[in-house]
């Protein structure tokens, strides 16, 4: 049982060393998105981000911003990721919580 306990303890450590790396990455990282625009046949790109209720386009140029783009993917990776980590904490929490239980 005490196995099972360390395993826990270690699966529960890792989880919320790699949620604050994950959380960190994101704060460096832009957010919003990259919207095109064709205005007289010719190209523009804005990054659409909400600012409180209110949605503000910034304009970006004529060039397509790449890395924008790789970072808000990998923005949305990151968070898909955060999604699957807390459920997994949750998860530990419970079967730590059932073994609890059972002991007393």
């Amino acid at each position: 049982m005490r196995i099972l306990k360390n395993i826990l303890q270690e699966s529960e450590q890792y989880y919320l060393d790699i949620r604050k790396k994950i959380r960190q990455r994101l704060a460096k990282l832009s957010g919003g998105s990259v919207k095109k625009r064709v205005i007289s046949g010719k190209i523009y790109y804005y990054l659409q981000v909400r600012q409180g209720k209110k949605v503000v386009h910034k304009y970006l140029g004529k060039k397509k911003p790449e890395v924008l783009i790789k970072e808000i993917e990998e923005r949305i990776m990151l968070k898909q990721e955060l999604k699957k980590i807390d459920e997994a904490l949750k998860l530990l929490h419970k079967t730590k919580d059932r073994k609890r239980g059972k002991g007393n």
